[in-house]
């Protein structure tokens, strides 16, 4: 396909996510203390009354705005498997399959604790075998908190620079920036976490973190205090923070730990929480397996994935041996 073509899906991938965003807003200036009231529990998560609305303003966009040449199959929590546009259209006649996480995030935003993030990847169809590494244009867009003034987006076509702006949330004025990750190559003095949000697993993560650190010779080094961890219970947000240059490392290990506590991977990460990874690529980080290889999966709700971001090449080269050899003891 034409470059064209990919810049303008790029553009379209922005607006909408621009939509998102000035919808919930918009929402919770109306009625805030209904986000986080329990609208549906389905296989992949628990849905919340601020995913609904978001829903509604995603579907509605892209009845007005989205080519209707370009027929496409969404990927979305909260919609029907086989849900296309325009509607009606067969699955099989798609020409694009385009993974959306509306809110990644939806606890941070609710309690208004944290930004959340909408994401986006659009791949070329290829039915049951579209993966992430078939996503060839992403997006992301942050959700913010209500004290906050601004807000960022990212976003990028594979093989192509990182496009950074910065809304002024008062008058909706944008302006360009730069992310910068890390150029650190190692974890010293650094934020770099191993992902442990809930209770569940929490102690074997804990376990694999710690013997992850003194493999690279920073657990208990000079006292302690050598290493900083941050959980933040958003993928997207996980993502962000290593573009931005605020983590060198974030490890998820949950589809290797779950399983050995006899827990289920509905807690995971999913390939729609982790379909911006591009967007690190582009900035010149580093998206794998924890175990090797690069990082893929089908696009679907329900496969866990299992991830980790460098923040540069240098870094991966000096942690990945490390990390490799603690994640093939979990298989």
């Amino acid at each position: 396909m034409e470059p064209r073509i990919f810049e303008r899906a790029r553009r379209l991938l922005c607006a909408l996510q621009d939509e998102i965003q000035r919808t919930l807003i918009a929402a919770r200036r109306r009625s805030g203390r209904r986000f986080a009231e329990v609208a549906a529990v389905t296989a992949e998560d628990t849905i919340f009354h601020v995913d609904k609305i978001s829903e509604a303003a995603i579907l509605g966009w892209l009845e007005e705005f989205w080519p209707r040449s370009w027929t496409v199959e969404l990927v979305m929590e909260g919609l029907e498997p086989g849900t296309t546009f325009p509607r009606g259209t067969p699955v099989a006649a798609t020409r694009w399959k385009l993974v959306l996480d509306p809110i990644d995030g939806t606890r941070c935003l609710m309690h208004d604790k944290r930004s959340a993030w909408a994401l986006a990847g659009l791949a070329p169809q290829r039915g049951s075998r579209t993966s992430l590494r078939d996503i060839v244009v992403a997006a992301m867009t942050e959700l913010p908190v209500s004290k906050a003034g601004w807000a960022d987006q990212l976003s990028a076509v594979r093989g192509g620079p990182l496009r950074g702006l910065r809304r002024d949330l008062r008058d909706g004025t944008t302006a360009r920036w730069t992310p910068r990750p890390s150029a650190a190559a190692d974890c010293e003095q650094g934020f770099a976490s191993v992902v442990k949000f809930f209770p569940e697993a929490k102690a074997a993560a804990a376990v694999v973190e710690e013997e992850l650190w003194r493999g690279l010779g920073l657990f208990g080094r000079d006292g302690g205090a050598r290493v900083f961890d941050d959980q933040y219970p958003s993928t997207g947000g996980q993502l962000y923070e290593l573009i931005a240059g605020h983590d060198r490392l974030v490890v998820d290990l949950r589809p290797l730990l779950l399983p050995r506590a006899g827990l289920a991977t509905a807690l995971c990460c999913h390939p729609y929480d982790i379909c911006t990874g591009l967007l690190l690529e582009a900035a010149g980080g580093v998206v794998a397996r924890p175990t090797g290889g690069a990082l893929d999966a089908r696009l679907d709700l329900t496969s866990p994935v299992a991830w980790v971001g460098y923040a540069n090449r240098a870094l991966a080269r000096r942690v990945a041996p490390v990390l490799r050899g603690l994640a093939a003891g979990l298989g």
